[in-house]
């Protein structure tokens, strides 16, 4: 079973678990989600009426921690950690790893300075190892890791949940990129056009070219019959023919 059938199955088993629950009774839910290996995607959960409902109330916290790990980073968590509660080692290593997901969205060759800051990582080997065993393996992203150039090279990096206001963004991307496809296309298609009009110009002067070469065979060929056919005097004709002229 690949990543997207992974979340899928999960996605709905939290989703229908959150729809049963209420108030405080949410807080072991979003913990046991926000820790869960296989999870990265939260928007679904989000839109539970029952998880809605718990912003601007005293649990509106579990509110907050998934607003966290459906858009947020490592640095976001730092920042607000005051007001959300310590987070597990897993709940820890899921959102570096969705960090990781985060500065995929943008740069495709990620300097390890960055990832080793953005991460709070202290050394190159740990940055390596983390990158191999908890991003590579786990299927969220594929890439090569350089370290002549210190880099991480992304060659692929699965989507993070959209935040407020991307959908907008997004479509108008998906337009330009629309919009961009069908001129390729046109230009293709009128290329197209072009080289079938040069063939058929290209087979018309064979054609042309190859009649030329018939005449010339035949006119070629009726001269030298027309050669051939005419009568020619041996020496015994000539000398009898003088003969006949001397007597």
């Amino acid at each position: 079973m690949d990543i997207e059938e992974k979340q899928a199955d999960l996605i709905d088993h939290f989703v229908k678990q959150a729809s049963a629950l209420q108030g405080s009774a949410l807080g072991p839910l979003v913990a046991e989600a926000t820790s869960h290996p296989s999870l990265f995607a939260f928007s679904e959960i989000l839109t539970v009426p029952s998880v809605l409902q718990v912003e601007g109330t005293t649990n509106s916290v579990y509110l907050d921690m998934l607003r966290l790990f459906a858009h947020g980073t490592w640095s976001d968590y730092k920042r607000i950690s005051g007001h959300l509660p310590q987070l597990v080692p897993e709940q820890i290593l899921k959102l570096k790893q969705l960090t990781v997901l985060t500065l995929a969205e943008t740069n495709k060759v990620l300097p390890y300075d960055q990832l080793m800051k953005e991460l709070d990582v202290t050394n190159v080997r740990e940055l390596e190892d983390f990158l191999i065993n908890e991003c590579m393996y786990a299927g969220i992203v594929r890439g090569k890791l350089d370290q002549l150039r210190r880099c991480f090279e992304v060659q692929f990096a699965a989507g993070r949940d959209l935040r407020p206001g991307q959908l907008g963004s997004m479509i108008q991307t998906l337009s330009n990129w629309l919009a961009t496809s069908d001129n390729l296309l046109l230009s293709i298609q009128e290329k197209i056009k072009w080289a079938d009009s040069m063939g058929e110009l290209d087979k018309k002067h064979r054609k042309e070219v190859e009649d030329r070469v018939e005449e010339v065979k035949k006119s070629l060929s009726l001269k030298k019959l027309h050669t051939v056919s005419r009568p020619t005097l041996t020496s015994e004709g000539m000398r009898r023919s003088t003969l006949n002229l001397v007597e």
